[in-house]
């Protein structure tokens, strides 16, 4: 199989960018446009019917031999961060399309339906709130997102309305919930677990529940000169506190990952005391209840930093998504095809969150991870191997047959 065409097909897909010299695509910008038509093109070339949807998704569908059989459903997103690399998303749009590129040509007609999807949007850049295709494709799209506006102060509802050319309603599921066999996605690992165990690819168990906030800090500015110490309402050394206790509580929690990941000063100025802070909060573990648990330390912690700093704290969620334990049956086939291909299948919980979080409210999901170098992700070096993307690529078309005698039987 074609593995050093699916790499080249990356290659040119990453030069789809909004801004010279680095790679970026955000929700329905001009580049996720040129990304989705570039990509169209690949669906149509392995036999995929292809249409974009209300929210932008790219969807190329071939239909099964059995007119009765259900849905399976492959896929990621197409966005990416800022400055990102081209593997993560694009790389579970790609390998689908060439799986069933390879059963086409191999003359092997699966006898259900198959939906390869490109989500118009995963990573929450544009607007700051992650899984917009996913949900609009799985009917979970909220009127309230729709009021959520970017930096040049354009509302997804706006961005939306444009796009469909002047309307635009809330979508409904793409499909019930009955007529699907499942979601299964590829995605690099974005972490060092394969890397160290010196695997290709590895199967995944859950995906890590997420929370995200924003917190606001409010002291009092002031003269940094004439300003004593103990009469100071320093809203930045009350934020560094709370910064340090995230990192301690998260330490001493197995499992369990905390980030304060941006942070904006004001007034900002080197000779002014710091009057408010206002930073992200990024909370993650398998375990919900493991998750919150360490939310409700986290708000006594801010709640006793305010007391004593004579701070006042607001805290804002802004994203909340629930661990999400893989199909045991979806995840066993795809076990079998990794261990058919490489000869060991290993499991891994997934601490990043994926498509896959917000289509198991549509379908069971399963998830196969992909090496990549260093584990390094979100950055430009970000690599996965013509010959790993070669396994993945091997496995995924022996799941695509089991999967076939699976259902034939």
């Amino acid at each position: 199989m074609k593995a050093g065409k699916l790499f080249s097909m990356l290659a040119e897909l990453g030069r789809v960018s909004d801004e010279r010299g680095r790679l970026t695509r955000t929700f329905l910008s001009p580049a996720m446009r040129r990304a989705n038509a570039l990509v169209g093109g690949w669906m149509k070339e392995a036999g995929l019917v292809v249409r974009e949807d209300a929210v932008g998704n790219l969807i190329g569908r071939v239909e099964g031999a059995d007119p009765k059989a259900k849905t399976l459903l492959l896929g990621s997103h197409l966005d990416t961060v800022r400055d990102a690399g081209r593997f993560d998303g694009p790389l579970g749009v790609l390998l689908p399309i060439m799986a069933l590129g390879e059963l086409k040509r191999r003359g092997i007609a699966l006898p259900f339906s198959v939906e390869v999807i490109g989500f118009s949007e995963e990573e929450g850049v544009r607007f700051a709130s992650a899984y917009l295709g996913s949900e609009g494709y799985t009917g979970r799209l909220k009127a309230r997102t729709l009021a959520l506006r970017d930096d040049a102060g354009v509302s997804v509802r706006e961005v939306l309305k444009k796009f469909g050319g002047g309307k635009f309603s809330l979508p409904k599921p793409a499909h019930r919930r009955g007529d699907l066999l499942g979601y299964v996605e590829v995605h690099i690992e974005q972490g060092p677990v394969l890397e160290k165990a010196k695997l290709a690819v590895g199967v995944v168990s859950a995906i890590a529940g997420q929370s995200r906030f924003k917190l606001t800090w409010t002291g009092q500015a002031g003269h940094a000169g004439t300003t004593p110490m103990d009469l100071r309402r320093d809203a930045l050394a009350g934020a560094a506190e709370f910064v340090t206790g995230v990192e301690m509580i998260a330490r001493r929690t197995p499992g369990l990952v905390a980030t304060v990941g941006a942070l904006t000063v004001a007034p900002g100025a080197a000779n002014v005391i710091p009057g408010e802070v206002v930073h992200t909060l990024d909370v993650r573990h398998a375990r919900d209840a493991v998750r919150r648990a360490a939310l409700m330390q986290l708000g006594r912690l801010a709640t006793c930093i305010a007391r004593e700093r004579g701070l006042r704290r607001r805290w804002q969620r802004t994203q909340e998504n629930r661990a999400v334990a893989c199909s045991p049956s979806l995840t066993a086939q795809l076990a079998r095809s990794v261990q058919a291909v490489q000869g060991r299948s290993l499991s891994l919980v997934s601490g990043a969150g994926h498509d896959g979080v917000v289509m198991a409210a549509l379908t069971p999901v399963a998830m196969l991870f992909v090496r990549c170098r260093e584990g390094l992700s979100h950055h430009p070096d970000e690599h996965a191997s013509p010959g790993d993307l070669g396994v993945a690529l091997r496995v995924m078309v022996d799941f695509l047959q089991r999967m076939a005698q699976q259902d034939a039987q």
